[in-house]
């Protein structure tokens, strides 16, 4: 239920009914999710950040409650899981919930949806700011009705004494009531009392996609629109030197043809008129072009070989003593570069209004970062910008949404009282993307003599995963191009416990001697941001796919051989039920067909994950067909079931389309991949059947789930391709040439 409003903020407060009217959200759209607030008790998840109540809840006149959330609907199911968590800690029916997230003007600042932290961050401040706003209006019920407070009950908003004197949430709140801070000691109610908590309702945003409602920024409309489209460069580094800007001026329907340095775009009446003056735009530009790239098959050499910016001891944990090492193992595991491949390329839509205010309506998941970079790129006051958030055909990751707000942006900023809308090509979405980072991972074990790790020894070498616009312009793409171009921030790894690169990189596994070194690089070929999981996908892909090489070695069965490390009983009992699921103790050898597992903690403090696919794998062409597969998840007090295993499911199905289908391709200059044949997804035939197994902890944390099941489901796939063929393959993604030529050379 994510409303798309171009109301101020005093005529939105007049037009709801809210009863409580004071806002406590800060208007700096720059302050962070993680801002400290050092001279208080913690409040639980993003209340510590925003600690008014009103700042989350209204209670209005018109019998409903709305939710204001900063985090953001990207097909994850966070706005249903809030709504359901809303509507039980206030005893209220689902229905009453209205929900407004990602308005920059209006929400909470909650920083960028990412990092599966909307559970764990957002849902929970939902959840303690819910019970407590519910313990207010009983006591006010208490002192209206003149009744004992222990002696109340409440259903669907209406607080009944045992008199029978009732009153109800609506005729109850008054003045300043809600505009007081959050103590965060009201306790959320026993998992047994949950109405919708624990049980599979229906996603808020469904209905309206199934009748054809415009909720995605690319079907949306707004009165008097013109349409954008802009001319990028032939590569990163070229330099625009001329542009017949006057004869593009001049065609059909064109309102505005606009260069701003190496910035190139035109504003039209109509798309095809738009389209058609971008091209022409294209044909008349001559440009400066160097070759800089390694090209992709040289690209794990180029890793080796570049001076890191930084080595960073992820972990050091020496061996103390204990029995010498009797043999030593070592391999080393590559990823290419991803592309998110958003099926609906990025867009959105700008206006600036005659209140000098850029409205910007985006599928951005860092809408108040992105408001703020933009502001100074356009050297605006950051109140000056504000971004809504429209849910969009996009992804799990930094793709170009950012950058199609930015664009839009400076667009409407030449024709002003205009909305422009702008999306992008198939070609300019698949060739500017900021991609998944290629890596390279090399993992050594010294081993005792009954097979046990005794010294484990990890390295990454990454570019980096995250240079998304977080309030500077110099990660807006077109920023850099300007007259006045922005310079591209240097990057920066993350540090504990998310990390970026080395996200995943400590093994959850108990080894005596335990050790991590990443080899930071931030120079990048290729543009590199986050993708699902960041490094996680890669790094889980090396440590599982090399436990599985020693438990071969050792003779041990996988999974028995994962439990001798595996201490945490959670993650033992989310392998265990994953095998168990499988069929793994009966499951049988045939010819050409293989079984393989694999788990991980993501990041090590979100959600459990364990994976078994059953793989066949056709030796004379190398196609590789997933059978089956079967994933188990532990994400602590399961809201939504069924949004879980969407999530899971959904993740599995991705990572196995990175793993078997997907690298982007380039030479010295420029992108290859600019279509779907040349870079292609797995397809609905190729999908295998998939089992979730989930595992509720009531009362436990809400854990991170989205992007939990990535990193091994592709471990489980090289696994099983070395059962069926006992052959490693240890290059991704998994492609019928690469299987042939290995099968061949074994």
């Amino acid at each position: 239920m994510n409303h798309t409003l171009t109301a101020t903020r005093r005529g939105f407060l007049k037009t709801t009914g809210y009863v409580s009217l004071a806002f406590g959200i800060p208007l700096d759209a720059a302050l962070s999710q993680t801002a400290a607030v050092t001279d208080k008790p913690r409040l639980p998840g993003d209340l510590n950040t925003h600690r008014k109540l009103n700042a989350w809840l209204r209670v209005n006149a018109n019998q409903t409650v709305t939710l204001l959330v900063g985090k953001v609907e990207l097909g994850q199911g966070i706005l249903t899981a809030v709504t359901q968590i809303c509507a039980d800690e206030l005893d209220i029916d689902l229905s009453r919930v209205q929900v407004i997230s990602g308005d920059t003007a209006l929400v909470p600042n909650e920083g960028v949806t990412a990092g599966s932290f909307s559970m764990p961050y957002c849902a929970t401040a939902v959840q303690y700011a819910s019970a407590e706003v519910r313990a207010i209006l009983l006591g006010l019920a208490a002192e209206k009705l003149k009744q004992p407070l222990d002696t109340l009950s409440v259903h669907d908003g209406m607080v009944s004494a045992i008199s029978g004197d009732q009153v109800a949430y609506w005729d109850l709140v008054s003045g300043e009531a809600l505009n007081r801070e959050a103590t965060g000691q009201v306790k959320p109610k026993p998992a047994h009392r949950h109405r919708y908590i624990g049980h599979s309702v229906n996603r808020v945003d469904l209905t309206p996609k199934m009748v054809g409602q415009a909720m995605f920024v690319q079907e949306h409309r707004p009165a008097g629109m013109l349409f954008g489209h802009i001319v990028r460069p032939p590569t990163y580094q070229a330099k625009l030197l001329s542009v017949n800007l006057a004869a593009v001026q001049k065609m059909p329907g064109v309102v505005k043809a606009v260069r701003n340095g190496s910035f190139l775009g035109v504003v039209a009446k109509r798309e095809e008129q738009a389209l058609a003056a971008a091209k022409a735009m294209a044909a008349s530009a001559k440009w400066q072009v160097d070759k800089v790239l390694p090209g992709h098959d040289g690209i794990f050499e180029w890793l080796r070989k570049t001076k890191p910016n930084k080595r960073i001891d992820t972990k050091t944990q020496v061996r103390a003593g204990g029995e010498p090492v009797v043999k030593t193992m070592q391999a080393t595991y590559q990823r290419p570069y991803h592309m998110h491949a958003s099926i609906g390329t990025s867009a959105a839509i700008a206006t600036l209004g005659a209140d000098g205010v850029m409205l910007i309506q985006t599928h951005s998941q860092s809408v108040f970062e992105t408001s703020v970079a933009i502001a100074k790129m356009l050297g605006m006051e950051p109140a000056k910008v504000r971004c809504q958030h429209m849910q969009g055909a996009g992804c799990y990751g930094h793709n170009l949404a950012d950058d199609a707000a930015a664009d839009a942006a400076l667009l409407a900023a030449a024709v002003p009282g205009n909305p422009v809308r702008l999306q992008y090509t198939r070609e300019q979405e698949h060739t500017w993307e900021p991609y998944g980072s290629a890596m390279e991972i090399q993992v050594q074990a010294g081993l005792d003599a009954q097979g046990h790790v005794l010294d484990w020894d990890l390295q990454v070498w990454s570019t980096p995963h995250g240079t998304r616009p977080s309030g500077e312009p110099g990660n807006l793409l077109s920023a850099r191009y300007l007259e006045k171009p922005f310079t591209l921030p240097v990057p920066v790894n993350g540090g504990p416990p998310n990390y970026a690169a080395d996200r995943n990189a400590i093994a959850l596994y108990e080894f005596p001697g335990h050790k991590v070194l990443t080899h930071f690089i931030t120079d990048m070929p290729l543009r590199a941001s986050s993708t699902r999981g960041l490094g996680a996908y890669a790094n889980v892909f090396a440590i599982e796919s090399f436990i599985d090489e020693l438990a071969a070695a050792a003779k041990v069965d996988p999974v028995e051989y994962r439990l001798r490390f595996l201490k945490d009983e959670r993650a033992r009992d989310a392998l265990v039920k994953a095998a168990k699921a499988f069929g793994w103790a009966d499951w049988k050898k045939t010819e050409g067909r293989g079984r393989g597992i694999a788990f991980a903690r993501y990041k090590n403090i979100a959600g459990y994950c364990a994976v078994a696919l059953e793989v066949e794998v056709n030796r004379r062409n190398g196609r590789i067909r997933v059978l089956r597969a079967v994933a188990s998840a532990d994400v602590g007090h399961i809201v939504n079931p069924d949004g879980v295993s969407n999530q899971i499911e959904g993740g599995l199905i991705q990572s196995l389309s990175w793993s078997l289908k997907e690298e982007v391709k380039f030479d010295d200059t420029k992108v290859l991949s600019s279509d779907w044949a040349s870079y292609p997804i797995l397809t609905f035939s190729e999908v295998p059947p998939v089992d979730v197994v989930l595992i509720d902890r009531p009362g436990a944390p809400f854990l991170g789930t989205g992007e939990a099941s990535q990193g091994p489901t592709g471990a489980a796939l090289a696994n099983a391709v070395f059962d069926a063929t006992g052959v490693r393959f240890r290059r991704l993604p998994l492609t019928p040439d690469r299987v042939k030529a290995g099968l061949t050379q074994a």
